[in-house]
């Protein structure tokens, strides 16, 4: 068993617990449940960097990237520096993250919130709308056709975003619906954890012009975010390379003033 595979194995139990202990209509009742949309993919069509920082404590890949960050503070950094939006992990086992990361992010910032989670039940989109998020992510290694189709209509029906990621040609093909806002094509191989940027160079013009491309993991220089630019894209996601340093936001200031 692969590392994806106990991690959506855990998240089913975590979410079927959920579940028996809150119900849908009660985070239907959530002050935040009504907020209107706030569209990342729009930002980041109107952006010239593209810029979505994370947050992001640590990884099964880094088992340590920064246990020392206060969620609201790194999340003012990051809208004093003028990214596009924030993505904020809320896996607790895995990644250290928490949904009351992404309620205090939302206390502290306007700009667009990426929930980061292995959503597989619709009961955690509605969570999502209840915590403050914008935005979801689906992930089609881990879901049918049928569950992006119905995960993502029913964020949209919330106005929220959708970001669905892919690995491969294979995954694309089968995920690509028009209730998807943006597609990202994560660099980093979910089974082994290796990172190739080529692979965002690969599914690049599989991707069509309607939705926002977004390349994830592994962006670490203003080089690769240009090389990438040229193949379409207009969103990239950073987390390790602000999250390492000791100030997420100003390292996030000072990499998208050498960008522009």
């Amino acid at each position: 068993m692969n590392i994806l595979d106990k991690i959506v194995r855990d998240k089913r139990k975590e979410v079927s617990l959920k579940k028996s202990l809150i119900s849908i209509s009660q985070y239907e009742q959530s002050e935040l449940f009504n907020r209107g949309a706030n569209s990342l993919a729009e930002s980041l069509r109107n952006s010239n960097s593209g810029i979505i920082a994370e947050h992001k404590r640590r990884s099964p890949s880094k088992s340590t990237i920064n246990q020392n960050t206060n969620v609201g503070q790194v999340a003012k950094g990051y809208e004093n520096a003028r990214v596009c939006g924030m993505s904020v992990l809320t896996d607790i086992k895995y990644f250290g993250g928490s949904l009351e990361d992404l309620i205090l992010a939302r206390a502290c910032v306007k700009m667009p919130l990426l929930r980061k989670e292995f959503i597989i039940d619709e009961y955690q989109i509605v969570e999502a709308k209840a915590h403050g998020a914008d935005v979801i992510l689906l992930i089609a290694a881990i879901l049918s056709n049928a569950e992006i189709k119905n995960f993502s209509k029913l964020a949209k029906s919330l106005n929220l975003d959708v970001l669905l990621e892919v690995h491969n040609e294979e995954e694309l093909n089968k995920s690509i619906m028009p209730s998807l806002d943006m597609l990202g094509v994560n660099n980093r191989n979910l089974k082994t954890f290796g990172v190739d940027l080529k692979t965002s160079k690969d599914l690049s013009q599989l991707i069509p012009d309607e939705f926002v491309k977004v390349s994830e993991s592994g962006i670490s220089s203003i080089e690769a975010i240009q090389d990438l630019k040229q193949y379409g894209y207009q969103g990239f996601l950073i987390g390790e390379n602000f999250m390492k340093t000791t100030n997420p936001g100003k390292s996030a200031a000072e990499f998208i003033q050498k960008l522009n």
